[in-house]
Protein backbone atom coordinates (compact mmCIF):
# COMPACT_ATOMS: atom_id res chain seq x y z
CA UNK A 1 0.00 0.00 0.00
CA UNK A 2 0.87 3.25 -0.89
CA UNK A 3 0.59 6.78 0.50
CA UNK A 4 0.83 10.13 -0.79
CA UNK A 5 3.10 12.68 1.27
CA UNK A 6 0.93 16.10 0.83
CA UNK A 7 4.20 17.96 1.09
CA UNK A 8 6.08 20.09 -1.43
CA UNK A 9 8.43 18.35 -3.38
CA UNK A 10 10.49 21.70 -3.33
CA UNK A 11 11.18 24.87 -1.36
CA UNK A 12 10.87 27.90 -2.76
CA UNK A 13 13.29 30.86 -1.60
CA UNK A 14 10.22 33.30 -1.67
CA UNK A 15 8.75 31.56 1.09
CA UNK A 16 9.98 33.82 3.45
CA UNK A 17 7.90 37.34 2.47
CA UNK A 18 10.22 39.47 0.62
CA UNK A 19 9.64 42.47 3.84
CA UNK A 20 10.66 40.02 6.63
CA UNK A 21 14.03 39.28 4.68
CA UNK A 22 14.71 42.90 3.90
CA UNK A 23 14.30 43.63 7.80
CA UNK A 24 16.34 40.97 8.84
CA UNK A 25 19.19 42.29 6.57
CA UNK A 26 18.76 45.95 8.28
CA UNK A 27 18.74 43.90 11.72
CA UNK A 28 21.89 41.90 11.07
CA UNK A 29 23.68 44.61 9.13
CA UNK A 30 23.15 46.73 11.99
CA UNK A 31 24.55 44.23 14.72
CA UNK A 32 27.79 43.21 12.11
CA UNK A 33 28.45 46.89 11.67
CA UNK A 34 28.40 46.96 15.10
CA UNK A 35 30.70 44.20 16.36
CA UNK A 36 32.84 45.41 13.27
CA UNK A 37 33.39 48.95 14.30
CA UNK A 38 33.28 48.47 18.34
CA UNK A 39 35.87 45.40 18.30
CA UNK A 40 38.12 46.99 15.09
CA UNK A 41 37.45 43.54 13.25
CA UNK A 42 38.87 44.49 9.83
CA UNK A 43 37.96 41.94 7.60
CA UNK A 44 34.50 42.13 8.72
CA UNK A 45 34.55 45.99 7.80
CA UNK A 46 36.19 45.21 4.61
CA UNK A 47 33.46 42.61 3.95
CA UNK A 48 30.39 44.54 4.53
CA UNK A 49 31.88 47.21 2.49
CA UNK A 50 32.41 45.07 -0.55
CA UNK A 51 28.76 43.07 -0.21
CA UNK A 52 27.17 46.12 -0.33
CA UNK A 53 29.30 47.87 -2.93
CA UNK A 54 28.63 44.72 -5.45
CA UNK A 55 24.76 45.11 -4.57
CA UNK A 56 25.16 48.74 -6.03
CA UNK A 57 27.44 47.87 -8.74
CA UNK A 58 24.77 45.24 -10.08
CA UNK A 59 21.84 47.64 -9.81
CA UNK A 60 24.34 50.21 -11.68
CA UNK A 61 25.18 47.80 -14.38
CA UNK A 62 21.65 47.80 -15.65
CA UNK A 63 20.77 51.13 -15.33
CA UNK A 64 22.07 52.69 -18.77
CA UNK A 65 20.03 50.34 -21.66
CA UNK A 66 17.50 50.15 -18.77
CA UNK A 67 16.48 53.63 -18.77
CA UNK A 68 16.81 53.85 -22.50
CA UNK A 69 14.75 51.37 -23.27
CA UNK A 70 12.40 51.97 -20.47
CA UNK A 71 11.63 55.59 -21.61
CA UNK A 72 11.68 54.67 -25.34
CA UNK A 73 9.01 51.96 -24.89
CA UNK A 74 7.09 54.03 -22.42
CA UNK A 75 6.50 57.07 -24.88
CA UNK A 76 5.42 54.52 -27.57
CA UNK A 77 2.94 52.87 -25.39
CA UNK A 78 1.20 55.91 -25.12
CA UNK A 79 0.21 55.54 -28.35
CA UNK A 80 -2.64 53.13 -26.94
CA UNK A 81 -3.87 55.51 -24.19
CA UNK A 82 -6.73 57.40 -25.19
CA UNK A 83 -5.86 61.47 -24.28
CA UNK A 84 -1.98 60.34 -24.23
CA UNK A 85 -1.11 63.97 -24.09
CA UNK A 86 -3.52 65.21 -21.24
CA UNK A 87 -2.06 62.23 -19.26
CA UNK A 88 1.80 63.20 -19.76
CA UNK A 89 0.95 67.64 -18.88
CA UNK A 90 -1.01 66.06 -16.06
CA UNK A 91 1.58 63.78 -14.74
CA UNK A 92 4.28 66.66 -15.15
CA UNK A 93 2.04 69.01 -13.42
CA UNK A 94 1.50 66.80 -10.40
CA UNK A 95 5.18 66.20 -9.99
CA UNK A 96 5.40 70.01 -10.15
CA UNK A 97 2.64 70.58 -7.06
CA UNK A 98 4.12 67.38 -4.75
CA UNK A 99 7.63 69.13 -5.29
CA UNK A 100 6.89 72.75 -4.62
CA UNK A 101 4.56 70.85 -0.95
CA UNK A 102 8.26 69.36 -0.73
CA UNK A 103 10.34 72.04 -0.84
CA UNK A 104 8.25 74.87 1.32
CA UNK A 105 8.39 71.83 4.25
CA UNK A 106 12.26 71.64 3.81
CA UNK A 107 12.18 75.24 3.62
CA UNK A 108 10.62 75.37 6.70
CA UNK A 109 11.82 72.96 8.75
CA UNK A 110 15.30 74.30 8.27
CA UNK A 111 14.04 78.06 8.94
CA UNK A 112 12.65 76.40 12.52
CA UNK A 113 15.57 74.62 13.61
CA UNK A 114 18.62 76.35 12.11
CA UNK A 115 20.06 72.98 11.34
CA UNK A 116 23.85 74.63 10.90
CA UNK A 117 24.09 76.00 14.45
CA UNK A 118 25.87 75.08 17.38
CA UNK A 119 27.30 72.20 15.05
CA UNK A 120 31.02 73.08 15.93
CA UNK A 121 31.98 72.99 12.27
CA UNK A 122 33.76 75.67 9.97
CA UNK A 123 34.04 76.48 6.78
CA UNK A 124 38.07 75.08 7.10
CA UNK A 125 35.82 71.70 7.15
CA UNK A 126 34.21 71.65 3.25
CA UNK A 127 35.87 71.04 0.69
CA UNK A 128 34.70 71.74 -3.05
CA UNK A 129 33.03 68.83 -5.35
CA UNK A 130 35.21 67.32 -8.28
CA UNK A 131 32.28 67.80 -10.15
CA UNK A 132 29.38 70.63 -9.81
CA UNK A 133 26.28 71.45 -11.78
CA UNK A 134 25.35 74.52 -13.23
CA UNK A 135 22.50 76.09 -15.65
CA UNK A 136 24.90 76.16 -18.40
CA UNK A 137 26.01 72.74 -17.54
CA UNK A 138 23.04 71.59 -17.16
CA UNK A 139 21.61 72.59 -19.97
CA UNK A 140 23.92 72.08 -22.63
CA UNK A 141 24.67 68.65 -21.01
CA UNK A 142 21.12 67.47 -21.98
CA UNK A 143 22.34 66.80 -25.62
CA UNK A 144 25.14 64.61 -25.92
CA UNK A 145 28.46 64.42 -28.12
CA UNK A 146 28.03 61.08 -29.21
CA UNK A 147 25.76 58.31 -28.52
CA UNK A 148 28.43 56.02 -27.01
CA UNK A 149 29.76 58.40 -23.95
CA UNK A 150 26.41 58.70 -22.08
CA UNK A 151 26.31 55.45 -21.69
CA UNK A 152 29.86 54.63 -20.56
CA UNK A 153 29.89 57.22 -18.14
CA UNK A 154 25.98 56.72 -16.66
CA UNK A 155 24.68 60.39 -18.11
CA UNK A 156 21.41 59.32 -17.54
CA UNK A 157 19.73 62.61 -18.59
CA UNK A 158 21.88 62.59 -21.73
CA UNK A 159 20.08 58.46 -22.07
CA UNK A 160 16.45 60.02 -21.11
CA UNK A 161 17.21 62.80 -24.00
CA UNK A 162 17.93 59.92 -26.91
CA UNK A 163 15.73 57.86 -25.69
CA UNK A 164 12.72 60.48 -25.69
CA UNK A 165 13.94 61.29 -29.34
CA UNK A 166 14.09 58.09 -30.49
CA UNK A 167 10.45 57.25 -28.84
CA UNK A 168 8.71 60.33 -30.60
CA UNK A 169 10.35 59.20 -33.99
CA UNK A 170 9.22 55.63 -33.12
CA UNK A 171 5.68 56.88 -33.10
CA UNK A 172 6.15 59.76 -36.11
CA UNK A 173 7.51 56.28 -38.26
CA UNK A 174 4.41 54.17 -37.46
CA UNK A 175 4.10 50.80 -38.79
CA UNK A 176 7.72 51.37 -40.48
CA UNK A 177 8.89 51.62 -36.51
CA UNK A 178 7.42 47.78 -35.34
CA UNK A 179 10.54 46.07 -35.84
CA UNK A 180 12.46 48.19 -33.62
CA UNK A 181 9.88 48.37 -31.23
CA UNK A 182 9.59 44.51 -31.01
CA UNK A 183 13.35 44.10 -29.99
CA UNK A 184 13.17 47.19 -27.83
CA UNK A 185 10.25 45.58 -25.63
CA UNK A 186 11.81 42.18 -25.83
CA UNK A 187 15.54 43.65 -24.31
CA UNK A 188 13.49 45.70 -21.26
CA UNK A 189 12.05 42.09 -20.90
CA UNK A 190 15.17 41.04 -20.68
CA UNK A 191 16.77 43.45 -18.28
CA UNK A 192 13.64 43.74 -15.62
CA UNK A 193 14.44 39.70 -16.02
CA UNK A 194 17.94 40.12 -15.08
CA UNK A 195 17.52 43.17 -12.12
CA UNK A 196 14.61 40.97 -10.61
CA UNK A 197 17.17 39.23 -9.62
CA UNK A 198 19.59 41.71 -8.56
CA UNK A 199 16.41 42.50 -6.50
CA UNK A 200 16.35 39.09 -4.56
CA UNK A 201 19.77 39.69 -3.29
CA UNK A 202 18.87 43.23 -1.44
CA UNK A 203 18.20 41.13 1.79
CA UNK A 204 22.12 40.39 1.36
CA UNK A 205 22.82 43.98 -0.35
CA UNK A 206 20.92 45.84 2.93
CA UNK A 207 22.96 44.20 5.41
CA UNK A 208 26.05 45.07 3.62
CA UNK A 209 25.35 48.74 3.13
CA UNK A 210 23.89 49.23 6.94
CA UNK A 211 26.60 47.06 7.95
CA UNK A 212 29.81 49.77 6.49
CA UNK A 213 27.40 52.76 6.89
CA UNK A 214 27.51 52.03 10.79
CA UNK A 215 30.70 50.25 10.96
CA UNK A 216 32.06 53.58 8.99
CA UNK A 217 30.63 56.03 10.31
CA UNK A 218 29.46 55.53 13.83
CA UNK A 219 27.69 57.56 15.86
CA UNK A 220 30.02 60.23 16.50
CA UNK A 221 29.38 61.29 13.01
CA UNK A 222 26.13 61.49 13.19
CA UNK A 223 26.09 63.81 16.33
CA UNK A 224 27.80 66.39 14.51
CA UNK A 225 25.28 66.44 11.99
CA UNK A 226 22.35 65.78 14.52
CA UNK A 227 19.81 68.42 14.02
CA UNK A 228 20.38 68.24 10.11
CA UNK A 229 19.17 64.34 9.92
CA UNK A 230 17.12 64.66 11.88
CA UNK A 231 15.55 67.53 9.53
CA UNK A 232 16.04 65.22 6.61
CA UNK A 233 14.00 62.66 8.10
CA UNK A 234 11.50 64.44 9.37
CA UNK A 235 10.93 66.49 6.51
CA UNK A 236 10.53 63.24 4.02
CA UNK A 237 8.59 61.79 6.64
CA UNK A 238 6.17 64.15 7.06
CA UNK A 239 5.91 64.08 2.85
CA UNK A 240 5.60 60.50 2.80
CA UNK A 241 3.32 59.88 6.03
CA UNK A 242 1.31 63.51 6.00
CA UNK A 243 1.46 64.92 2.27
CA UNK A 244 0.80 61.66 0.48
CA UNK A 245 -2.03 60.53 2.10
CA UNK A 246 -3.52 63.22 2.31
CA UNK A 247 -3.15 64.01 -1.32
CA UNK A 248 -4.69 60.85 -1.65
CA UNK A 249 -7.98 60.89 0.38
CA UNK A 250 -8.64 64.21 -0.72
CA UNK A 251 -7.57 64.45 -4.41
CA UNK A 252 -7.43 61.00 -5.58
CA UNK A 253 -10.03 59.69 -2.76
CA UNK A 254 -8.85 56.36 -1.88
CA UNK A 255 -7.23 54.87 0.96
CA UNK A 256 -4.59 56.31 1.87
CA UNK A 257 -3.77 52.92 4.13
CA UNK A 258 -4.31 50.64 1.26
CA UNK A 259 -1.43 52.75 -0.68
CA UNK A 260 1.27 52.07 2.09
CA UNK A 261 0.36 48.00 1.71
CA UNK A 262 0.34 47.69 -1.85
CA UNK A 263 3.40 50.39 -2.65
CA UNK A 264 5.69 49.30 0.65
CA UNK A 265 7.84 46.87 -1.64
CA UNK A 266 9.45 49.57 -3.66
CA UNK A 267 9.68 52.13 -0.81
CA UNK A 268 11.69 49.76 1.21
CA UNK A 269 13.66 48.45 -1.55
CA UNK A 270 14.43 51.91 -2.49
CA UNK A 271 15.41 52.87 1.26
CA UNK A 272 17.88 49.80 0.95
CA UNK A 273 18.84 50.81 -2.19
CA UNK A 274 19.30 54.32 -2.66
CA UNK A 275 17.86 54.10 -6.90
CA UNK A 276 14.89 55.28 -8.18
CA UNK A 277 15.98 53.61 -11.32
CA UNK A 278 16.78 49.98 -9.64
CA UNK A 279 14.00 50.51 -7.61
CA UNK A 280 11.86 51.34 -11.17
CA UNK A 281 10.50 47.45 -11.99
CA UNK A 282 9.75 47.16 -8.31
CA UNK A 283 7.94 50.48 -8.29
CA UNK A 284 6.09 50.31 -11.69
CA UNK A 285 4.61 46.93 -10.66
CA UNK A 286 3.39 48.23 -7.67
CA UNK A 287 1.87 50.96 -9.54
CA UNK A 288 -0.05 48.40 -11.67
CA UNK A 289 -1.13 45.92 -8.75
CA UNK A 290 -2.66 49.51 -7.29
CA UNK A 291 -4.76 49.82 -10.21
CA UNK A 292 -3.38 51.80 -12.51
CA UNK A 293 -3.75 50.81 -16.66
CA UNK A 294 -0.05 49.20 -16.84
CA UNK A 295 0.32 51.52 -20.67
CA UNK A 296 -0.22 54.48 -18.60
CA UNK A 297 2.11 53.15 -15.69
CA UNK A 298 4.65 51.91 -18.19
CA UNK A 299 5.31 55.85 -18.94
CA UNK A 300 4.50 57.63 -15.90
CA UNK A 301 7.00 55.66 -13.53
CA UNK A 302 10.34 55.77 -16.17
CA UNK A 303 9.49 59.22 -16.33
CA UNK A 304 9.14 59.98 -12.49
CA UNK A 305 12.35 57.50 -11.70
CA UNK A 306 14.45 59.96 -13.67
CA UNK A 307 12.59 63.56 -13.21
CA UNK A 308 10.63 63.24 -9.60
CA UNK A 309 12.48 63.45 -6.78
CA UNK A 310 10.86 64.96 -3.83
CA UNK A 311 13.57 63.67 -1.09
CA UNK A 312 16.68 64.31 -3.45
CA UNK A 313 15.88 67.31 -5.01
CA UNK A 314 13.33 69.31 -2.54
CA UNK A 315 13.59 68.64 0.77
CA UNK A 316 17.26 67.49 1.02
CA UNK A 317 18.76 70.59 -1.00
CA UNK A 318 16.77 73.31 0.54
CA UNK A 319 17.79 71.80 4.29
CA UNK A 320 21.47 71.43 2.70
CA UNK A 321 21.17 75.46 1.68
CA UNK A 322 20.11 76.59 4.76
CA UNK A 323 22.27 74.39 7.04
CA UNK A 324 25.38 75.81 4.48
CA UNK A 325 24.83 78.90 4.50
CA UNK A 326 24.40 78.87 8.39
CA UNK A 327 28.20 77.47 8.43
CA UNK A 328 29.26 79.89 6.18
CA UNK A 329 27.86 82.66 7.76
CA UNK A 330 25.62 83.93 4.85
CA UNK A 331 22.40 85.53 5.32
CA UNK A 332 19.65 84.00 3.02
CA UNK A 333 16.63 86.34 1.85
CA UNK A 334 13.32 85.65 0.16
CA UNK A 335 14.13 85.81 -3.31
CA UNK A 336 16.53 83.27 -1.97
CA UNK A 337 14.15 81.36 -0.92
CA UNK A 338 12.19 81.29 -3.76
CA UNK A 339 15.01 80.16 -5.78
CA UNK A 340 15.59 77.20 -4.34
CA UNK A 341 12.15 76.32 -4.84
CA UNK A 342 12.32 77.11 -8.26
CA UNK A 343 15.81 75.06 -8.71
CA UNK A 344 13.75 72.35 -7.14
CA UNK A 345 10.66 72.04 -9.43
CA UNK A 346 12.99 72.46 -12.69
CA UNK A 347 15.94 71.13 -11.70
CA UNK A 348 15.12 67.60 -10.57
CA UNK A 349 16.21 65.62 -13.69
CA UNK A 350 19.57 66.74 -12.70
CA UNK A 351 19.06 63.70 -9.66
CA UNK A 352 19.10 61.23 -12.64
CA UNK A 353 17.74 58.43 -10.13
CA UNK A 354 20.77 57.42 -9.25
CA UNK A 355 22.58 57.07 -5.24
CA UNK A 356 23.49 60.62 -3.80
CA UNK A 357 22.37 63.88 -4.79
CA UNK A 358 25.53 66.02 -5.27
CA UNK A 359 24.81 67.48 -8.56
CA UNK A 360 21.00 68.81 -7.65
CA UNK A 361 23.02 70.55 -4.55
CA UNK A 362 25.78 71.94 -6.56
CA UNK A 363 23.26 73.15 -8.66
CA UNK A 364 21.08 74.81 -5.96
CA UNK A 365 24.53 75.90 -4.45
CA UNK A 366 25.53 78.23 -7.35
CA UNK A 367 22.16 79.44 -8.36
CA UNK A 368 22.44 80.53 -4.98
CA UNK A 369 25.88 82.11 -4.79
CA UNK A 370 27.12 79.98 -1.76
CA UNK A 371 30.76 78.24 -1.60
CA UNK A 372 30.51 75.13 -2.73
CA UNK A 373 32.85 73.75 -0.27
CA UNK A 374 30.04 73.26 1.76
CA UNK A 375 29.13 70.17 -0.46
CA UNK A 376 32.01 68.21 1.58
CA UNK A 377 30.60 69.19 4.63
CA UNK A 378 27.42 66.49 3.46
CA UNK A 379 28.96 64.17 1.97
CA UNK A 380 30.26 61.89 4.42
CA UNK A 381 26.83 61.74 6.34
CA UNK A 382 24.84 61.85 2.91
CA UNK A 383 24.34 57.50 2.71
CA UNK A 384 22.27 57.72 5.68
CA UNK A 385 20.49 61.14 4.51
CA UNK A 386 20.01 59.25 0.87
CA UNK A 387 18.03 56.52 2.17
CA UNK A 388 15.62 58.18 3.32
CA UNK A 389 15.49 60.62 0.41
CA UNK A 390 15.25 57.80 -2.07
CA UNK A 391 12.45 56.36 -0.46
CA UNK A 392 10.52 59.27 -0.53
CA UNK A 393 11.34 59.78 -4.32
CA UNK A 394 10.09 56.18 -4.83
CA UNK A 395 6.63 56.75 -2.86
CA UNK A 396 5.66 60.11 -5.06
CA UNK A 397 6.74 58.25 -8.06
CA UNK A 398 3.60 56.09 -7.10
CA UNK A 399 1.48 58.48 -6.16
CA UNK A 400 1.52 61.08 -9.12
CA UNK A 401 0.15 58.38 -11.66
CA UNK A 402 -2.54 57.11 -8.82
CA UNK A 403 -3.49 60.88 -8.55
CA UNK A 404 -3.67 61.62 -12.24
CA UNK A 405 -5.74 57.84 -13.10
CA UNK A 406 -8.16 58.57 -10.51
CA UNK A 407 -9.03 61.83 -11.47
CA UNK A 408 -8.92 60.69 -14.96
CA UNK A 409 -11.12 57.79 -14.15
CA UNK A 410 -9.08 55.45 -15.38
CA UNK A 411 -7.40 53.80 -11.61
CA UNK A 412 -9.27 50.23 -11.16
CA UNK A 413 -10.38 50.92 -7.77
CA UNK A 414 -11.50 47.36 -7.15
CA UNK A 415 -7.40 46.53 -8.03
CA UNK A 416 -6.43 49.29 -5.66
CA UNK A 417 -8.83 48.12 -2.95
CA UNK A 418 -7.32 44.42 -2.99
CA UNK A 419 -3.69 45.10 -3.62
CA UNK A 420 -1.41 44.24 -0.66
CA UNK A 421 0.94 41.19 -1.42
CA UNK A 422 4.42 41.69 -2.47
CA UNK A 423 5.08 42.13 -6.03
CA UNK A 424 8.36 40.57 -5.23
CA UNK A 425 6.98 37.71 -4.15
CA UNK A 426 4.41 37.66 -6.52
CA UNK A 427 6.54 37.81 -9.12
CA UNK A 428 7.59 34.23 -8.92
CA UNK A 429 4.16 33.18 -8.70
CA UNK A 430 2.62 34.16 -11.85
CA UNK A 431 4.16 31.82 -13.98
CA UNK A 432 5.76 28.31 -13.20
CA UNK A 433 8.66 28.61 -14.87
CA UNK A 434 9.44 32.23 -12.44
CA UNK A 435 9.88 29.52 -9.93
CA UNK A 436 12.89 29.62 -7.83
CA UNK A 437 13.10 25.81 -5.98
CA UNK A 438 16.06 24.47 -3.97
CA UNK A 439 15.44 20.46 -4.66
CA UNK A 440 14.66 18.62 -0.98
CA UNK A 441 16.77 15.87 -0.34
CA UNK A 442 14.29 12.30 -0.16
Amino acid sequence: MSTTNPAPSGFRLSRVPFWAQIVTGLVLGVLLGWLARSQNIHWLYSTLDQVGSIFIQLLKLAVAPLVFFAILVSITNLRKVNNAARLASRTLLWFMITSLIAVAIGLAIGLITNPGAGTGLTPKDGKAPQGSGSWIDFLTGIVPTDIITPFTELNVLQIVFMAAVAGIAALKLGEKAKPILTISEAVLELLQKALWWVIRLAPLGTIGLIGFAIADYGWDLIGKYATFTADVYVGCALVLFGVYPLLLATVAKVNPIQFFKGAWPAIQLAFVSRSSVGTMPVTQKVTERLGVPKEYASFAVPFGATTKMDGCAAIYPALAAIFIAQIFGVDLGVQDYLLIAFVSVVGSAATAGLTGATVMLTLTLSTLGLPLEGVGLLMAIDPILDMMRTATNVAGQIVAPLIVSARENILDRAAYDSASASPVDDYDRETPERQVKVPVAA
